[in-house]
């Protein structure tokens, strides 16, 4: 009912929402040439944000360009990932943490126990993600929803724990001494403890990475994914091969995971097994609803939410003020209560597509079956579709 504050845009935080829509149904009109001045735009401020002047207002109270780095540009690589399986295609998938560890393993254990050079070795651990991933989807991708949710949780799980007691890569001590990446001389990049050199490396595998998602979004396989996200049934009533692409997004999203566990693992020159912890996977995951599912920009802007704010809120003088003690001690549980306000006000997403949007509404959840109920053998499908 209109006029009532609940459905029109009396509440301040409401009008911030129609202004992510207004911005989103420019961009979406918007012409090519403006489209490119925004890419300009937005590739201009990323080489400019590790400024001090930014970090000083952005995270006082850590080096700025070292958050950029993990978590927020490592945690924006893993939710364009993960997007891809959940966003594009409808898979729920809470195993998306055993995608980084296999590819930050694999550089870690390969470069550091038989030598090989940094960049093959994160290519090897970028393919070694993508056949996990083939592994894992090819048994579970004929289950959906919570059964596949589950599935893929257990998977993460296995993961950490096969990490965890196995010597031979280092066990529950890890793998130190990891190499950093290969110096460019000609280009006059030396990756050392400065962070900077990773910061823009995380840059350049983030453009890739979308550019990838992008052109894929927009090809026959994407169309093939939007379909299996609204309808399974009815994509393979259509003739669509829906195990196929299925399988296909999975593989895509572990490849992206294994490029993220790469780079991460030769920044971090060490990693063990609870460096992949499940909630790990669950805040991605979070990051991605959060921005809105299947939006790239959204998801992008939900990443750096989730990984942004837990930092902010380490220096906040007037949270000392308040609450009288170091504010770093209740971080997480402010964080969890304004991503509560903020899916309590924004449902859908801070920047949802428009067509997501619509099958939100539609009651789909705009993840196609994702966390649905799923119909079983006795299940009355003409009382569950009258229910909808």
């Amino acid at each position: 009912m209109k006029g009532n504050g609940v459905t029109g845009n009396a509440n301040p935080l409401r009008r911030v929402g129609a202004l992510f829509d207004g911005a989103r149904d420019w961009w979406e009109r918007a012409k090519t040439w403006q489209r490119y001045l925004v890419y300009l735009g937005a590739i201009v401020f990323a080489l400019i944000l590790p400024a001090p002047w930014i970090g000083s207002f952005m995270s006082p109270g850590a080096d700025w360009t070292t958050v950029l780095i993990y978590p927020i540009g490592t945690y924006i690589l893993l939710a364009v990932g993960l997007n891809v399986v959940v966003g594009q295609a409808g898979l729920l998938d809470l195993g998306f943490v055993a995608f980084f560890a296999i590819g930050g393993y694999t550089l870690a254990y390969f470069a550091t126990e038989h030598g090989w050079s940094y960049w093959p070795t994160v290519v090897f651990g970028i393919f070694l993600a993508a056949v996990s991933g083939v592994i894992l989807g090819a048994p579970t991708l004929r289950l959906r929803g919570d059964y596949l949710a589950i599935v893929t949780l257990g998977f993460g799980e296995i993961i950490r724990i096969t990490a965890n007691n196995t010597d031979e890569i280092g066990g529950a001590r890890g793998i130190p001494n990891i190499p950093h990446p290969t110096d460019m001389p000609s280009l006059g990049i030396e990756f050392g403890v400065l962070p900077a050199p990773y910061y823009y490396l995380m840059v350049i595998a983030i453009v890739l990475v979308i550019i990838f998602s992008v052109r894929l979004q927009k090809s026959r396989v994407g169309r093939a994914w939007a379909a299996i996200r609204e309808d399974e049934d009815a994509a393979e009533l259509m003739g669509v091969p829906t195990f196929k692409f299925k399988l296909l997004a999975f593989a895509i999203g572990a490849m992206i995971g294994g490029l993220a566990g790469g780079i991460y693992a030769g920044k971090a020159v060490f990693i063990e097994p609870n460096t992949f912890p499940f909630i790990l996977s669950a805040t991605i995951l979070a990051a991605v609803v959060l921005g809105g599912a299947g939006n790239l920009p959204g998801v992008m802007l939900g990443a750096f939410v989730i990984a942004w704010l837990p930092e902010r809120f380490r220096e906040v003088d007037w949270l000392k003020h308040a609450l009288g003690k170091d504010p770093a001690e209740y971080r997480i549980l402010l964080f969890g209560g304004v991503l509560v306000l903020m899916m309590a006000l924004r449902p859908e997403g801070l920047l949802p597509s428009r067509r997501r949007k619509a099958e939100l509404h539609e009651g789909t959840g705009g993840m196609g079956t994702m966390g649905a109920e799923v119909a079983g053998p006795d299940t009355d499908v003409s009382t569950t579709e009258a229910a909808k």
